[in-house]
């Protein structure tokens, strides 16, 4: 079924000159053009605006976009895998790798909405304990004494992004903790969203690999595992980053760390999936 532009534009809640605009950036070029000059969008090509529109409110550029999508298409999707005789067999394929894409998508916004929730809880306790006070009301049952505190209300659950300092510390000591914490923050606003862009689109890939069943061990999980030691021997303080350090050792603690804490696994579509990225990681090192 083929939609207008006009049909198209009002149900994204969009216009019509974006769609023209993503179309001359070839984000999302629409299915046929109209010998009047209308274009016409198929399922298709609904499915790659909705990505756009995802990638977009992950807070990425219309060139980085770009980039992702020719990225997650080209691993996504081998045009070997079906004839080109075949197109039902190539349609199936396409559709296939386009659902593993967006399950990687959905997975980080489930991440953003867990994110978010710790926040809107964060201000709706910061504005309960506000009324409380205007109101003149007593502390609450089990607070007598500390009611007017905000600290013991958890009023910046959700906004921390040192929240996992202890943890960091626990496992490879202070001074990594304080390298990374000083690497991040002299990133700047730009830097730190550039690293995650670079995350969110290495962790999709991941998700739309293990999706599709490929190999841990084979050409495309290798490729794979290469991009993420690579970010890995980017972060300042960890192991993978200091001269002489035991890079093979840290990505194999890591690769089990992802299967045994849901944290880490949520990053990858779940325990299958965290599994998926260990296994590609042992078999990188295997090669070392």
């Amino acid at each position: 079924m083929e939609y207008s532009i006009q049909e198209v534009a009002k149900a994204a809640g969009t216009t019509s000159r974006t769609l023209r605009h993503y179309g001359e950036l070839g984000l999302v070029p629409p299915s046929r053009v109209g010998a009047n000059g209308y274009r016409f969008y198929d399922d298709r090509a609904l499915v790659r605006l909705q990505r756009v529109l995802l990638l977009r409110d992950l807070g990425l550029g219309l060139p980085r976009i770009g980039e992702v999508l020719a990225a997650q298409d080209a691993v996504a999707l081998d045009p070997g895998r079906a004839a080109v005789s075949d197109p039902v067999a190539s349609a199936a394929d396409a559709s296939r790798a386009e659902a593993g894409i967006l399950r990687g998508h959905l997975e980080l916004l489930r991440q953003e909405q867990r994110q978010l929730d710790a926040r809107i809880g964060a201000v709706e306790r910061t504005i309960a304990e506000l009324d409380r006070r205007g109101s003149g009301d007593a502390d609450p049952p089990g607070t007598e004494g500390n009611g007017g505190d905000l600290m013991s209300r958890n009023i910046f659950d959700g906004f921390d992004h040192t929240q996992y300092r202890e943890e960091v510390e626990e496992r490879w000591g202070a001074d990594a903790y304080a390298k990374s914490d000083a690497w991040w923050n002299g990133l700047g606003a730009d830097g730190q969203q550039a690293w995650k862009d670079r995350v969110a689109a290495l962790n999709a890939d991941w998700v739309a690999a293990a999706e599709r069943g490929e190999d841990p061990a084979g050409e495309a999980a290798q490729a794979l595992a290469e991009r993420h030691v690579a970010w890995l021997t980017g972060i300042a303080g960890t192991p993978a980053a200091a001269p002489g350090g035991d890079v093979v050792g840290y990505v194999l603690g890591l690769g089990e760390m992802y299967v045994a804490d849901e944290r880490f696994a949520a990053n990858y579509g779940g325990a299958e999936g965290a599994a998926f990225v260990r296994d590609s990681l042992r078999a990188w090192a295997e090669r070392r």
